[in-house]
């Protein structure tokens, strides 16, 4: 039996030492500790919580949990005693209350991804620690304005924060409008993967799947393993899609059925993009409208080549299952033909963010996010770096004056893709592969392609304080790919 970690034990805390003794065995999936996970049953979506009279209070317990994950009962982590944790509405104007408890063996903390709101205090602090056995009271007050969309929330800590997330802490935001198009259901997707091995214990990473970012070997819906969605003819639904995976990208498609695409992040389109399929980076979300045909499709995730470091081609880009081609649910549509809801009207009804393209700009900044070998490392370990330097809670990497607009280039001369997120403050795209595009394009997770770069615009308004900036590969966040700003 493989020694288990004190980082495993402690991070799976209360399940106990049977729990733990039992997973012992299978720490590495080998040929005979796979299995193979039961696909299809009901599609089912996280419990929700939604604001009343502009508040919404909301306890949060992080512990370990012990769920049926493609039929084998699992024993992992979670929110509220489910992964993924219970879906969050709130509105503009709203004060978002949570108090998070640490029922976990280690220290975590929580992070709004996506959310414009303060950093500072008891807001969206990821200096923030909660040891375990204790909590901690969280206030995000939302402008009025704040842009409705998708969103979502997970631990923070750094140096735990992949083990954590991909153990199953996340959960969904959803910010809602008052133009919302009108649908016959709206329904939440969550895509989570995980790696467990023959007996359902959580399998450690292992230091290959740290450099180029784990890949889960099982890929889930809400926790589940391809589920079925059911609609009728001429139903036309409102997906809120949420890539809460460590480092899988998801190319996704759903042939034969209408997909139209009313935005990324916090972006929304004037009028529904027709698309055959959608690209989305870690922590990126897309909110696609289907218009349900007759039949029976796949919606799956297809192979994207993210690159990947020297004598190692290959595992990266096509995932620990050779190919990264994947069904992620199963969408039957049968039955007596609905009547369409009415075409939505144009959607910018609610403010949009500033463009910011004919802005004055304060100051110009280079990022580079890199990867290599480091003085002092360990043999084959590699360093992750911005600017030449790993993560220091400690200091400040770049100061910004409030309410000023910024251009920064972000590069990246790695030969892997890097999707760099922005705590706080949403980027305007303005210039990808040496092309502006058509329209505001707003992101709050912008890839950046091997060997590439993009150029984004910020306009650094509403809040002060510190908080950071980081590649979303989250084990290369984990080791050191993050910088801290302060806007003052």
């Amino acid at each position: 039996m493989r020694a288990i970690s004190r980082r495993r034990a402690l991070l799976l805390g209360g399940l106990g030492a049977a729990a733990t003794v039992a997973g012992g065995a299978g720490l590495w999936w080998t040929a005979t500790s796979r299995f193979s996970p039961e696909a299809g049953g009901g599609f089912a979506e996280p419990e929700e919580l939604r604001s009343t009279d502009g508040q919404l209070n909301v306890r949060l317990e992080a512990s370990p949990v012990s769920v049926p994950l493609g039929g084998l009962q699992a024993s992992i982590l979670g929110y509220n005693g489910g992964v993924p944790g219970p879906t969050l509405r709130v509105r503009g104007g709203d004060t978002l209350q949570i108090e998070l408890v640490n029922n976990l063996g280690v220290p975590t903390n929580l992070h709004v991804h996506g959310l414009h709101v303060s950093p500072q205090g008891n807001g969206d602090n990821v200096f923030v620690m909660v040891p375990p056995g204790q909590s901690f009271s969280y206030e995000h007050r939302l402008p009025a304005d704040h842009p409705s969309g998708t969103y979502w929330y997970h631990p923070h800590h750094h140096g735990m924060v992949a083990d954590q997330v991909s153990a199953g802490l996340f959960g969904a935001i959803i910010v809602e409008e008052e133009d919302a198009p009108a649908v016959s259901r709206e329904r939440i997707l969550v895509v989570s993967d995980i790696t467990l091995d023959g007996s359902g214990a959580l399998a450690e990473a292992t230091p290959m799947d740290r450099m180029l970012g784990r890949e889960g070997r099982l890929v889930l819906v809400n926790g589940h393993s391809n589920p079925e969605l059911s609609a009728r003819p001429g139903e036309r639904e409102r997906w809120r899609i949420v890539n809460t995976c460590v480092a899988r990208y998801l190319r996704l498609r759903l042939d034969g059925q209408q997909w139209e695409l009313l935005g990324i992040d916090l972006a929304r389109f004037p009028t529904p993009q027709t698309v055959d399929e959608v690209l989305l980076a870690p922590g990126n979300r897309a909110d696609v409208l289907v218009t349900a045909t007759a039949g029976v499709s796949a919606l799956r995730t297809s192979y994207y080549n993210r690159g990947s470091m020297a004598g190692m081609m290959g595992r990266a880009a096509r995932g620990p299952d050779g190919t990264g081609d994947l069904v992620l649910a199963t969408f039957s549509v049968s039955g007596t033909p609905a009547t369409a809801p009415p075409a939505s009207p144009p959607m910018p009804a609610r403010p949009a963010p500033e463009d910011l393209r004919n802005a004055v700009v304060a100051a110009r900044r280079q990022l580079t996010l890199a990867t290599g070998t480091g003085m002092g490392m360990g043999m084959g370990m590699m360093s992750f770096t911005i600017n030449g330097r790993t993560f220091d809670p400690d200091r400040t990497d770049t100061v910004v004056a409030a309410g000023t607009v910024e251009e920064w280039t972000l590069l990246n001369p790695s030969p892997m893709d890097h999707p760099f997120h922005l705590h706080v403050w949403p980027m305007q795209v303005v210039e990808e592969a040496g092309t502006a595009p058509d329209s505001a394009t707003w992101r709050d997770v912008v890839n950046i392609p091997a060997n590439g770069q993009v150029k984004v615009r910020i306009s650094f308004t509403g809040f002060t304080g510190r908080s950071v900036y980081h590649c979303h590969i989250l084990d290369h966040e984990d080791q050191g790919m993050m910088g801290v700003i302060d806007v003052r």
